[in-house]
């Protein structure tokens, strides 16, 4: 276990120059805390103890400002830097090495049928590797965020983004074209691994 934290504290230091030691990533960064409360929350929502993995999703948003819903699937090395006002809803997936910024909204959209309908209905965004979100930005309804892929500050995506694609505006463009696709910064994770 605590090689694994090692190797999760590391990639935050390649994403973050300000991570420059073990404990002020452990002692100062929210995202840590609120990933670790959402941890818990999810095994304890795996057990079908809702109420209880809620109140935990609940205390960590008190403690943290950023809201994760005990069902979201969150994969390795997932940082939130800064974190407050993070929003991430019930059905959203996370994949590995994926870093957001402050403000971001991972969120449902309603379809016109009513809210008991929903229930087991994916409305929320699957965020594939390496993906990286400025802040501000919302992320809307059962999209697919391909890997690599870069949302700029305070863009509204509602629409898949390819791989390696890099949205900005309001409502969200896809302005990649031209770039190389083994750019080392469609993945800077990857590249420094070892």
């Amino acid at each position: 276990m605590f090689e694994s934290l090692k190797k999760y504290i590391e990639s935050i230091k390649t994403r973050d120059p300000a991570a420059t030691t073990l404990l002020i990533v452990i002692l100062t960064y929210p995202g840590i805390k609120a990933l670790f409360f959402h941890r818990i929350a999810n095994f304890i929502w795996g057990l079908n103890l809702k109420i209880l993995g809620r109140m935990i999703s609940q205390l960590s948003r008190f403690l943290t400002g950023i809201e994760i819903h005990p069902a979201a699937k969150i994969g390795k090395n997932f940082f939130i830097d800064h974190g407050m006002g993070v929003v991430i809803g019930e059905t959203a997936e996370i994949g590995d090495n994926v870093t957001i910024y402050h403000g971001v909204t991972l969120g449902g959209i309603s379809p016109a049928i009513r809210s008991s309908e929903q229930v087991g209905l994916k409305r929320h965004p699957t965020l594939e590797d390496d993906v990286i979100v400025g802040s501000g930005a919302q992320i809307l309804g059962p999209i697919l965020v391909k890997s690599c892929a870069r949302i700029g500050s305070n863009a509204v995506v509602t629409k898949d983004v390819p791989k390696g694609g890099i949205m900005v505006g309001i409502p969200a463009k896809n302005i990649s074209s031209g770039r190389k696709k083994n750019d080392a910064t469609f993945a800077p994770y990857a590249v420094t691994k070892k």
